[in-house]
């Protein structure tokens, strides 16, 4: 599944939270995530509120503790303990970079640092209950819209400070935001770090079969804004029942449907054989996919396109390793959704040798450097090999 956000007002945990349980997450499910921490004294209710003329879902969380400062290790340790497991995983992504990022700006090791407003209770029920929302849903990739945040200034334990605050602005390093004519802190630190731990790729909503829409309510009141968190959840088009027509016979069923990033960079000033190697370099490094094609660029220079298909867990890696190793200025991404179809390999022999081929629904290639192998080892043409070899492999 794919989740959309749509933060025109801002974010925060018990927002996100909130949106997701509106979505169709399991409160149960939620909860229970939350209770295998080890944290005690608190609960964790929904309550339906209209805001502004727009009815939305609020996350309730209450605590008999309502001390807010505590040592970041504390907390980490409490989340990491969540089921299941990659729960555990996101929440505790999230804790880390607020403690590094509040390490960074104290001069303090980030294992000693003191959480003040973000230390108490509900941070561990909003990062623990966020993730473990997604994961009820099935989420495997987050995308979102910019977020909307506000200026002037915000009080915290260390004074007033301008807002988004030192924390929050770092912990927005690499997302996109735009500013809104509201007057605070919009976006607030668990808000920003959940946000990066999930993954969130800043781009417009990718093609989807829209499957649930939830709708999760802050607590701060702004005029003439809605403070409401607005999240879609969407199964990548082609997949489910009924999506994107009847489908291809025999394929509907069996194919794998997954949302990938294309990077792309336009080449003007390198050669064939640098060419050759980085696409070679790609595949063997792990890209899904590597490929490069004839262009005109402007003044009518001949050039090519290298274009690479990798995860979007990978994009930063991805895209410092083609700016590295072309020298280019610039490089273009684009989440696209790839169907793919099981495939399957076989040996068979020819004239001694072994040549591997693959399988699909409706064909079989030989390996091409099987071929060329066998083709000089045998003084057979490559196209004589690889004609026996798929004779070979297709059964009869």
């Amino acid at each position: 599944m794919i989740c959309w956000l749509q933060p025109s007002s801002g974010l925060s945990g018990d927002m996100l939270l909130g949106a997701l349980l509106d979505a169709g997450a399991d409160l149960e499910q939620v909860r229970a995530a939350v209770a295998a921490t080890g944290l005690t004294g608190w609960s964790l209710t929904t309550e339906r509120v209209v805001v502004d003329g727009i009815r939305a879902t609020k996350a309730v969380v209450g605590v008999e503790d309502d001390a807010t400062h505590r040592r970041a290790a504390t907390v980490l340790d409490l989340v990491r303990h969540a089921e299941p497991a990659s729960v555990g995983e996101v929440a505790a992504r999230a804790v880390s970079a607020i403690a590094e990022v509040e390490g960074a700006l104290h001069d303090k090791d980030p294992a000693h640092v003191v959480l003040h407003e973000i230390g108490g209770h509900d941070t561990v029920v909003d990062t623990v209950g966020v993730a473990a929302a997604l994961h009820s849903l099935g989420v495997t990739a987050v995308h979102s819209a910019p977020l909307g945040l506000g200026s002037g200034s915000v009080r915290t334990a260390h004074g007033v400070l301008p807002a988004p605050a030192p924390a929050t602005a770092q912990l927005l390093v690499g997302a996109a935001t735009v500013g809104i004519d509201v007057a605070g802190e919009t976006v607030t630190p668990t808000g920003a770090a959940l946000v990066q731990a999930v993954g969130t790729r800043f781009d417009p909503p990718p093609a989807m079969t829209v499957r649930a829409v939830g709708r999760g309510a802050g607590t701060k009141r702004f005029p003439g804004r809605p403070n409401v968190l607005q999240v879609v959840i969407g199964e990548p088009v082609g997949t489910g029942v009924g999506a994107g027509g009847p489908g291809v016979p025999g394929i509907s069923a069996d194919r794998t449907v997954e949302t990938l990033v294309h990077l792309e960079t336009n080449l003007d000033d390198v050669t064939g054989e640098l060419l050759g190697h980085l696409v070679g370099a790609a595949l063997a490094g792990g890209a899904r996919d590597a490929w490069a094609t004839p262009v005109v660029m402007k003044k009518g220079r001949p050039a090519h396109t290298l274009a690479l298909l990798v995860d979007a867990d990978g994009v930063d890696r991805w895209t410092a390793w083609l700016l590295r190793e072309t020298g280019t200025l610039g490089v273009r991404s684009t989440s696209v959704v790839r169907s793919s179809v099981p495939r399957t390999w076989t040996e068979v022999d020819v004239d001694g040798h072994v040549v591997r081929v693959k399988h699909g629904p409706w064909g079989a290639k030989p390996e091409h450097d099987d071929v060329v192998a066998v083709a000089a080892a045998t003084g057979r043409t490559w196209r004589d090999v690889a004609e026996r070899a798929r004779a070979a492999g297709v059964p009869g």
